[in-house]
């Protein structure tokens, strides 16, 4: 992976562009444009700047990873301490009270459905869904057959290596 400190000039300013959420990207492609090397030398330099690029988005993606499983563990601290209180509550039975700053209170919650023998449940209650087209068995299909109404498009991409 390109070091930050291998970019330098141009390269530098690009990166700093493209980390930037608040510049175009028309802006960047015509900072793309005005670099001035040679094209293998130019090329070289972009690399770097992607693979910066994509350092970054990987420190990135470890990042949210880890205020996820943070946000997990608070909401789970937050059920078992609620769940603690409401059981403290009903065992000591006090439903309902107030403090100088909240108001607790047990109540029940809306009633939830549940079904005991789906196959009993009589069909005006069912939802119809839309049939959803199975794209991977279709590309199967598609690579030894030919249809009219369906065909195989490849496209390319820029690899770097």
């Amino acid at each position: 992976m390109a070091k930050l400190y291998e970019l330098t000039g141009q390269f530098l300013e690009l990166l700093e562009m493209a980390s930037d959420e608040s510049i175009d990207q028309q802006i960047i492609n015509d900072t793309l444009e005005s670099v001035d090397f040679e094209f293998e030398q130019k090329a070289d330099g972009y690399a770097k700047v992607l693979k910066t690029l994509e350092g970054t988005i990987e420190i990135i993606d470890r990042e949210v990873k880890r205020l996820n499983e943070r946000k997990n563990t608070v909401k789970n601290n937050m059920a078992g301490i609620r769940e603690n209180l409401e059981n403290a509550m009903i065992a000591t039975g006090k439903r309902k009270f107030k403090t100088d700053l909240f108001n607790f209170n047990i109540q029940k919650n809306p009633a939830s459905v549940v079904v005991d023998d789906e196959s009993c449940v009589p069909e005006i209650y069912w939802i119809e869904q839309e049939p959803k087209l199975d794209k991977t068995y279709l590309r199967q299909y598609l690579k030894e057959n030919k249809v009219p109404w369906a065909h195989l498009a490849q496209t390319e991409s820029l690899r770097i290596k």
